[in-house]
């Protein structure tokens, strides 16, 4: 990776080609918690601000951190339903590709600070505003935005738990009775999937942009895991992101136990209410849910044991985080 001084050159390069105007000298810094792609802003002289997102540094597994995918994708949702950030375009320095794309006004509830200061009727907004914009997603008209031939069409949680099956395998750091037993007993109890829609892949409080003054969604972000799927594994995955009073998850999940949120049953139902699906299976993709956190955890653990400047400043997953989530899926899916 080109140093600072470098990359804010050849950004500089890119807003030009993009004819967007900006005045020297640009600075970029780190924002966000998230351990995979990493995101930068861009801030000029005029202090306009652009977003930049590049994977992750060091040894990457096969199809991971896919950041042209990733624009390609919230392109095609540019004209949907689905708020998202309008990209400038994909370059690349030092043959890494980058993702230059606009900066969305809003909050991003990542740290506990920024989560203090929003009062509790808007974080329940929040909180119901994550399930109907999720129900918006699933939504999406895939023949028509061209997302139809995204990924398989095979059953989905087949798919994923031969996906991050063998994504443990590849990034494990030590082995687990438990998790090998979760594995089998999803793989034992997959329902049948009846639809086939747009899935996030990792939808949580963290990856979207909310209004300050109303909750609402400003953003929906992050969609290097987004696929073909049943919808009812992103509603899993939101639960599984959404501790609640008295379980483990605060911080490196959400900061969901925290007065205002709405409870797991309150985002379910809304989602449920708007989409008109029904829940019943809804306890295996909470399961699943969790599985793929704690894998993907497993994942972040290797890469920053690995490459130590791939650290978020605000945290890094523990090996007792991460089982505990393990042992959470088990008691789920009893």
């Amino acid at each position: 990776m080109p140093d600072s001084e470098e990359l804010a050159a050849a950004v500089g390069g890119w807003l030009t080609e993009s004819e967007l105007d900006y005045q020297s000298p640009l600075s970029l810094a780190r924002v966000g918690v998230g351990q995979s792609n990493l995101t930068y802003a861009v801030t000029d002289a005029a202090d306009r601000r652009w977003i930049l997102r590049r994977p992750p540094l060091g040894h990457l597994l096969a199809s991971a951190h896919d950041v042209a995918r990733e624009a390609r994708i919230m392109t095609a949702l540019r004209d949907s339903v689905v708020p998202v950030p309008k990209v400038f375009g994909v370059w690349t320095a030092d043959d890494v590709p980058m993702v230059l794309m606009e900066f969305v006004d809003g909050l991003v509830l990542d740290r506990r600070a920024v989560v203090d200061a929003v009062p509790e009727p808007t974080r329940h907004a929040i909180g119901l505003a994550l399930a109907r914009t999720l129900a918006q997603v699933h939504s999406v008209d895939l023949p028509k935005t061209g997302l139809i031939g995204l990924a398989s069409h095979k059953p989905y949680a087949e798919r994923q738990l031969k996906r991050w099956t063998t994504q443990w395998q590849h990034s494990k750091t030590r082995d687990s009775a438990d998790l090998e037993t979760l594995t089998a007993r999803l793989a034992a109890s997959v329902p049948e999937q009846r639809e086939l829609t747009l899935v996030h892949g990792d939808f949580h409080l963290r990856n979207v942009i909310v209004s300050p003054d109303d909750g609402s969604v400003n953003a929906v972000l992050d969609w290097e895991l987004c696929t073909l799927g049943d919808p009812l594994a992103d509603l899993g995955t939101l639960l599984a992101y959404w501790p609640e009073d008295g379980e483990p998850g605060t911080g490196l999940l959400s900061f969901s136990t925290l007065p205002g949120f709405p409870k797991r049953d309150e985002l379910a139902a809304a989602y449920l209410e708007t989409s008109g699906r029904d829940g019943s299976a809804l306890a295996f993709w909470h399961a699943l849910g969790l599985w793929k956190i704690a894998v993907i955890a497993e994942g972040v653990l290797r890469r920053i044991q690995d490459e130590p400047r791939n650290r978020a400043a605000a945290y890094a997953p523990t090996v007792d985080q991460i089982d505990s989530l393990i042992a959470k899926a088990l008691r789920t899916l009893t």
